[in-house]
């Protein structure tokens, strides 16, 4: 997302380089490329091989933990040096991706807001799932969710509500544990070996907390088990007193992109309840998939 970010609002032509005309192909081509692809090299400790990627980073420190930046702490953490700073924050202030706080610092900024609102325009997801989340919340007291899975995050892209006193703990935008709840496994149970294991082994703590398993492969198990239903089931284990139904949105390829998940409190259903919104969701994500393989593949 940052990638487009940056794309959209400012001309790659303004970024200063110093390397050759195939570097800079290398470079744009990088910028082009799947947030996985991004979330992968961090996750492996790569640093930022070239000026657009290293205005990309002073993005991605943002989180919900640290929403305002010093430059000092900036400098500290990316390891820039003042100007080369300066001139990165005044590329992302003038684009409006970042803006100046009374404390001296920066905040993301307007832009983001209006790109936020493009998305929620122009996702495919949003658009042809709405609809099925209104059913849903029409048939049943609950939230229904679309989750979208990039990198190794799950956020929530677009939800309904028909329950009065059920709230949901992330709402748009705010990154969902994996380790935890019935979306993350509908995702995790079809991701290839190779994928999946390094999630387990970073989320081991929680997955055994929840009952999955004592050792990565004991869990590895419980999720062939998730993927064999085509669903899986919470209680309790993100939203308390909640229990969560969800299954996976499949690309074309029958990768993971998303999960449709309806959280329901856990006095209102008993076991045939929930087999009958599994039923359903289930049916939803399973329509979504095709929808959205014939959009990729017109």
């Amino acid at each position: 997302m940052v990638r487009f970010l940056i794309l959209c609002a400012y001309p790659v032509g303004q970024f200063k380089v110093d390397y050759d005309h195939s570097e800079k192909v290398s470079a744009l081509r990088a910028a082009t490329g799947t947030g996985q692809e991004r979330t992968d090299d961090a996750s492996r400790g790569m640093k930022p091989s070239n000026s657009l990627e290293r205005v990309l980073a002073v993005l991605e420190v943002f989180s919900e933990q640290r929403l305002e930046w010093t430059s000092e702490d900036l400098m500290a953490h990316l390891g820039y040096s003042r100007p080369t700073l300066y001139r990165y924050l005044k590329i992302l202030k003038d684009a409006g991706l970042l803006m100046s706080s009374r404390n001296a610092g920066v905040t993301l900024g307007p832009k983001v807001v209006e790109m936020d609102y493009l998305a929620r325009r122009s996702d495919a997801l949003v658009l042809s799932g709405q609809p099925h989340l209104k059913a849903l919340t029409a048939r049943y007291a609950c939230n229904a969710m679309i989750l979208r899975w990039y990198g190794n995050k799950i956020l929530c892209v677009v939800s309904e509500t028909s329950a009065k006193n059920l709230v949901s703990s992330y709402p748009r935008g705010r990154p969902m544990p994996l380790g935890r709840g019935a979306i993350a496994r509908s995702i995790m149970a079809y991701l290839p070996r190779a994928r999946l294991v390094p999630l387990i082994e970073q989320n081991l703590d929680d997955l055994r907390s929840v009952g999955l398993g004592m050792t990565v492969e004991e869990v590895r198990q419980s999720m062939k088990r998730v993927r064999k239903a085509g669903y899986a089931v919470a209680f309790g284990e993100v939203t308390a007193g909640a229990v969560g139904i969800a299954a996976p949105v499949l690309d074309d390829r029958g990768a993971p992109i998303a999960s449709i998940c309806v959280t329901i409190a856990g006095g209102m259903v008993d076991g045939a309840g929930i087999d009958r919104i599994a039923y359903d969701v289930k049916a939803v994500a399973t329509e979504m998939s095709s929808t959205y393989g014939q959009t990729q593949n017109p």
